[in-house]
């Protein structure tokens, strides 16, 4: 990051909403008791925080990275769109996809519960796109246990092949024909 960089919230920007696209990899999901309750906040407050998007240039459309639900607030709440002139506050970031992915992950991890289905999805695309399991554990927050947990769950061959198992095991009648 060094000494130049800015945090992307000094450089929150209106954004119309019809700009503004969902990611396909967000795992988490708030029941319809804490989405009322948000709606409310934000009727109550406003946006008090940015929806984080990163900027895709060639087709002039923003990803959410952060603010799914508050997105989903004011395209739910005609209330909200119509106070906020249908655009959204946005601070954007400049990250490759896995840095994005991992980016949502920690701003979840940090206030929400995640959809177990989701995330063994996630560890599947992250190990697919060249993500090793450290990389995984470091900027997901993830213990060995957990992420081993979540191959298991997949079922998917592919995501252990970074695995070394032992080969120490020995059926009960291998072991008595010697």
């Amino acid at each position: 990051m060094g000494e130049h960089f800015v945090s992307p919230v000094y450089s929150v920007r209106p954004v119309s909403i019809e700009k503004i696209d969902a990611n396909a990899y967000n795992p988490n999901r708030v029941p319809p008791p804490e989405m009322r309750l948000l709606i409310k906040s934000i009727l109550e407050d406003g946006y008090t925080m940015p929806i984080v998007c990163y900027y895709l240039a060639d087709i002039d459309r923003y990803e959410i990275v952060d603010g799914f639900h508050r997105y989903m607030a004011m395209k739910s709440c005609p209330e909200i769109a119509e106070r906020e002139k249908n655009c959204l506050p946005v601070s954007v970031i400049n990250k490759p996809f896995a840095n994005r992915v991992a980016s949502t992950i920690r701003h979840n991890r940090a206030r929400g519960v995640h959809s177990i289905n989701l995330m063994v999805d996630i560890v599947a695309r992250l190990v697919e796109s060249g993500a090793s399991d450290e990389w995984i554990m470091k900027n997901i927050g993830m213990d060995t246990d957990e992420l081993l947990r979540l191959k298991q769950i997949s079922g998917l061959a592919s995501l252990f092949a970074e695995r070394e198992f032992s080969q120490a095991w020995e059926s009960e009648g291998a072991a008595g024909a010697q």
